[in-house]
């Protein structure tokens, strides 16, 4: 009898629908190249960070994201024993400052996102449920908003609160959430006019309870898409930011602050234009497969959660 009864609970939770749909967009998860790639990517990264203390011990344990360095000459050095990777201008180590560059690099990217997510959810949510005047108010701050050149609207508004990674991230969570929200707001749109919704709200539901409970899980899928494709894009945002000098102050692990610092020697001395190679391009390569890899975790995400495509 008791054997009966856990088998019955045993199915019943195998059959639940959003267990369901979680299985199978899992399985298709892993088995997607795309996907297994970029996760691949990432969890190099993530170590690296999480390691960061071990791979390059910090000179000053209450300063870790403060580069090293050894003379100010601005003539790099090649990499040697002692700087694998080499210094760039003013002999900062460019192993050290790649490295937990790491840890800056997700603090951007999750914060940044992560921000925005809630903003548009929120704001897009509210509009596109309610709608009439208020949507219409709604939308049209978000049109002044896309309006504006993206990265020329952020380099304002850092120069207008002052230099820093932190102001940074303001700027980029200012400009980046209206996507957001015109995303979810055209699902709630749709999704409001539904025989469920409607169902919800005839047996006494709250606005909050239907919008969160109800539209919600099947709304969201979009904007976590692109979500995932915007944490690259958002460090690659910052990196030209600390590029053009509105980063953090010099000597701050940043990917776009040391290729900022190697800008003069990009091209070498005539006649050896590769001689300081390494202050740019090693760099640039950690920017490069970090946003890859969220890129083709992003891609991957819209091939799986496409009402389209995921069933083929």
């Amino acid at each position: 009898m008791f054997l009966g009864k856990k088998k019955k609970i045993v199915l019943d939770f195998e059959e639940h629908p959003r267990l369901k749909e979680f299985s199978f967009s899992f399985k298709r998860l892993i088995k997607n190249p795309l996907s297994v790639t970029g996760l691949s990517i990432i969890f190099i990264f993530l170590v690296l960070a999480v390691l960061a203390p071990v791979i390059a011990p910090p000179k000053w344990p209450h300063e870790p994201f403060r580069i090293p360095h050894e003379g100010f000459s601005v003539t790099p050095r090649p990499p040697s024993h002692e700087h694998p990777f080499g210094t760039t201008t003013k002999q900062y180590d460019i192993f050290y400052g790649v490295i937990w560059g790491t840890r800056t690099a997700f603090r951007i990217g999750f914060m940044v996102v992560g921000s925005i997510l809630v903003i548009g959810i929120i704001y897009g949510s509210i509009a596109g449920y309610f709608g009439g005047a208020l949507d219409e108010v709604m939308m049209r701050i978000v049109d002044i908003f896309m309006s504006l050149p993206t990265l020329i609207l952020a380099m304002a508004i850092v120069t207008a609160l002052g230099r820093s990674l932190d102001n940074i991230m303001k700027s980029l969570i200012i400009v980046g959430w209206p996507i957001y929200a015109r995303t979810i707001r055209g699902s709630v749109l749709t999704l409001r006019e539904e025989d469920f919704v409607k169902a919800a709200k005839a047996l006494g539901a709250s606005n909050i309870r239907i919008i969160f409970k109800h539209i919600l899980p099947n709304a969201i899928y979009p904007v976590l898409i692109l979500a995932s494709l915007d944490i690259g894009s958002m460090v690659l945002t910052a990196a030209a930011l600390s590029f053009l000098g509105l980063g953090a102050q010099e000597g701050y692990a940043d990917w776009g602050q040391m290729v900022s610092l190697a800008r003069n020697y990009i091209v070498g001395p005539p006649g050896e234009p590769l001689k300081y190679w390494y202050v740019v391009t090693i760099p640039g390569l950690f920017i490069l497969f970090f946003v890859l890899g969220w890129n083709l975790l992003g891609d991957a995400f819209r091939d799986i959660f496409d009402p389209k495509q995921r069933r083929r």
